[in-house]
């Protein structure tokens, strides 16, 4: 009786404690706060960060912070915090219309940099922490991006955009007004004579030849026409016919302080970092100076003297190889950093080698077979004397791996790796001072917030209370399991049971439609850290609907071998993985095997129009932003190399032509019955809308049941950083299609 009792008392508890909690809304997403850019001071004892929120913009507020009006629309802000690294302490250091970010110490830990807009252009300031407003430091033509302190604390090294139009004309970045090296593949002019027409030519078009030139010209300056001669000429956005170059520049700080250029010439430097001593700084840059931009794959990395005389030695270069990401230890001794092939499908791997301050030798690969970003030197423990052996310096660093994205821990001396955070969230920041490192992370019970850990990642202290309105909250628990699949690779994938009332008994025994949702990439990789997914999943869960996602083959994060095995098999083989992983989903009491349906973005929209060109189960799908020609994605998005990278050649070549069209959903577009909803942004060059349209009017001749929606302004990265209207219209869209056919009013759907 007395287990009856308690039995009883501990069932009530739980239905109490759901009806407390409520369902996670549509509009929840533009409550979610999200951390990044984490900077310790050179002591550890304080760390700086950049917390990015929704706001409504200024005269369109509702009335209520929760319930947003049907026409309100928002705006992203960026602003910088300081803690102490005690929890609850954080505190705003930027506030107002204008965002801050790129936030970072300067070495006497009384003051940061940060980059703020000013005009339309990025500027830096500089603010003081022991009182007094943050003043200008730089009003460059060029912008200011990525502030970086030499090590003595009395100058900025920083990156600005020059067009190719500014080159020719800066005498300080191009001696000489001289044209590039290399060709601008105009036709006809094989020695760039074009870029310098007789500005004493008047525009004419009933003119001689050289003055219907200067009208041609005038076209393009007036925005009456584009000339497009480069090969990479799509951008996110729009088309962009002119060469932009990223450059280095440095300023003493001081008010007033003229900036002056580091490099020189039509090249890109950018990934800065200061060597010890402050008289210079490794640089990454194209390999080949002789190379149009768009053609040269290869990075290298270069020593760029702080004296503004526009010399460089090259540190590290090779044919077919890029580096990046140049980190060099405490000591000035070893050099870190990414080492990648320039082709094909792969990701790079730490390289390090003993640094003399001017050379590079000895480079030696870490074996670890995960895609190593966000680089970290620091020194393990304080040591008395000047002198620290190879052994107590450590290299910090994230990758995806496994469905989780942990913090490793790098060895440099005997090149071990240790993880030192596990596979169940995802670390989005970090900054490691020290034994002191201070995290961000994506986890189920929430979106973001800030930690405070030691070397080893172990005890963490949570530090802030951004998104504590998570708290009361329904949440579904994602449940991991595997599958073998026929080759033989183990596949991860995850299941999120409905959001369903606990206090009503009938609800419990409903049975509910499930979704199977797809990644893009195809390299990307989903978890329970995913913090692109977090709100979306919970929203789906909220609404009633099953979640199952997958990391099939040709996902990152579980190795090389992983990664290349859809090369020629962006189709079957992606297919046989996340099908299975759906099909062991359907096998829950709670799913309605009637009411399955399907969506994914971006290479997910491809794998999303190639299933229900080959299955018929699902009784719905929506495919987002995605390629369903192959051939046609070649030519119309930006992304294009991954038709050679992939499938081995290119469309005018009959064997590649072959394995394109055997991988092109819309190969087998006559196949598909499902009803289909399609979503492109209308500015989407990533993959380009052209493909979008021939599978909508294609389906359309058919007579097949297919919506087609576009996003007017939209990119490829609308789910995750785009207009915030239009993303809360994206997820309802997916809700409100699938309601159609699998909702409780949809016709000819079981309802047990």
């Amino acid at each position: 009786m007395l287990k009856r009792i308690i039995l009883l008392i501990a069932v009530t508890t739980q239905v109490v404690y759901a009806q407390t909690k409520s369902k996670v809304t549509v509009t929840d997403l533009t409550r979610i706060k999200q951390i990044g850019g984490i900077e310790l001071a050179p002591d550890g004892q304080r760390a700086i960060y950049a917390l990015t929120t929704i706001e409504p913009t200024s005269d369109q507020k509702s009335d209520s912070p929760l319930r947003p009006t049907e026409s309100e629309d928002y705006d992203y802000k960026t602003h910088v915090y300081l803690t102490n690294l005690k929890p609850g302490d954080a505190k705003a250091l930027t506030r107002g219309s204008e965002s801050a970010r790129q936030a970072v110490w300067a070495p006497d830990g009384q003051h940061i940099a940060f980059v703020r807009s000013v005009k339309g252009k990025s500027q830096i300031f500089v603010m003081p922490l022991d009182g007094g407003e943050a003043w200008q430091l730089t009003n460059s033509n060029y912008g200011a991006y990525n502030p970086l302190w030499s090590p003595d604390g009395k100058r900025l090294a920083f990156t600005g955009g020059v067009t190719m139009t500014q080159m020719l004309t800066d005498s300080l970045l191009n001696p000489g007004k001289k044209t590039p090296s290399w060709s601008l593949e105009k036709p006809g002019f094989p020695n760039n004579n074009f870029i310098k027409p007789d500005k004493k030519v008047k525009p004419n078009p009933d003119g001689s030849l050289a003055e219907i030139r200067a009208y041609l010209n005038k076209d393009v300056d007036d925005k009456k026409a584009k000339v497009i001669n480069r090969l990479n000429f799509q951008g996110e956005s729009t088309t962009e016919p002119e060469l932009t170059f990223t450059h280095l520049f440095i300023v003493d700080v001081r008010e007033g302080a003229t900036p002056k250029p580091l490099t020189r010439n039509f090249a890109s430097f950018q990934a800065a970092e200061w060597l010890p001593n402050s008289q210079a700084l490794l640089v990454v840059t194209d390999r080949d100076s002789l190379k149009h931009p768009d053609r040269d794959e290869d990075n290298a990395i270069v020593l760029v003297p702080a004296d503004g005389s526009g010399r460089y030695t090259t540190v590290l270069a090779e044919a077919g190889k890029s580096f990046g990401s140049p980190k060099i230890s405490p000591d000035g001794k070893q050099l870190a950093c990414l080492v990648g092939t320039s082709e094909g499908v792969g990701f790079s791997q730490i390289g390090l080698a003993a640094f003399t301050g001017k050379m590079a030798a000895g480079l030696q690969l870490v074996t670890f077979d995960r895609a190593a970003g966000n680089l970290k030197w620091t020194t393990l423990a304080t040591l008395t004397g000047s002198k620290k052996a190879a052994a107590d310096y450590a290299i910090y660093f994230t990758a995806p791996a496994n469905g989780g994205t942990p913090l490793y821990r790098l060895n440099p001396a005997t090149r071990q790796v240790t993880q030192l955070t596990d596979f169940t969230y995802g670390v989005t920041s970090f900054d490691a001072v020290a034994n002191r490192v201070v995290i961000s992370k994506t986890e189920v019970v929430n979106p973001s917030e800030l930690y405070l850990t030691d070397a080893t990642a172990k005890n963490q202290i949570k530090l802030s209370n951004h998104n504590d309105w998570v708290a009361q909250k329904q949440l579904s628990f994602p449940e991991k399991r595997t599958y073998k699949n026929s080759i033989g690779q183990t596949v991860d994938y995850w299941i999120m049971k409905p959001v369903t009332d606990a206090s009503t008994a009938a609800d419990k025994s409903k049975k509910h439609p499930l979704l199977l949702n797809m990644h893009g990439g195809p390299t990307a990789m989903w978890g329970p850290g995913e913090p692109s997914m977090w709100h979306e999943f919970q929203y789906m869960c909220s609404q009633g609907y099953g979640v199952v996602y997958a990391n099939p083959r040709g996902s990152g994060g579980y190795g090389a071998n992983f990664q290349r095995a859809n090369v020629k098999d962006w189709g079957t083989g992606p297919a046989e993985d996340v099908l299975a992983a759906v099909t062991d989903a359907a096998k829950e009491p709670w799913v309605d095997t009637s009411r399955q349906v399907i969506t994914g973005g971006s290479y997910a929209g491809y794998l999303t129009a190639w299933i229900v060109g080959h299955d018929n189960r699902f009784k719905a799908a929506f495919a987002q932003r995605g390629v369903y020609d192959l051939t046609t994605f070649m030519g119309e998005g930006n992304a294009w190399r991954l038709v050679p990278n992939y499938f081995g050649g290119y469309p005018w070549q009959a064997e590649a032509q072959k394995v394109l069209d055997a991988n092109s959903p819309y190969t087998f577009v006559e196949n598909i019955k499902t009803p289909l909803l399609i979503k492109h942004g209308e500015n989407d060059l990533r993959t380009g809308v052209i493909q979008s349209e021939m599978m909508y009017k294609s389906l359309k001749i058919l007579g097949r049941p297919v919506e087609y929606v576009r996003m007017p302004g939209a990119t490829h990265e609308l789910s995750r950083s785009g207009n915030v209207r239009q993303r809360i219209d994206r997820l309802l869209r997916i809700y409100e299609f699938f309601e159609r056919y699998v909702g409780p009013d949809a016709q000819g759907v079981s309802q047990r």
